[in-house]
């Protein structure tokens, strides 16, 4: 079983978590860097785009198109 970090974030007014492998939380640090932005907003925009996947697995599959570009 893998290790999942959980992370709390305030997504349109509202408290919510996700958890995710570090290495995972590793990507988005280093793509939000990339942007100069802060990871909430990243995530936050993340959230916006998912189109009812969880938001566990909308993070997941952003990092992975974004490493494959």
């Amino acid at each position: 079983m893998s290790n999942l970090i959980k992370k709390s974030f305030r997504l349109e007014g509202h408290a919510t978590s996700v958890a995710l492998e570090e290495e995972f939380w590793l990507a988005l640090e280093q793509i939000a860097a990339s942007r100069y932005q802060p990871v909430a907003q990243l995530v936050a925009g993340i959230d916006q785009a998912r189109h009812g996947r969880n938001l566990a697995s909308a993070l997941r599959v952003f990092i992975l198109s974004e490493r494959a570009k």
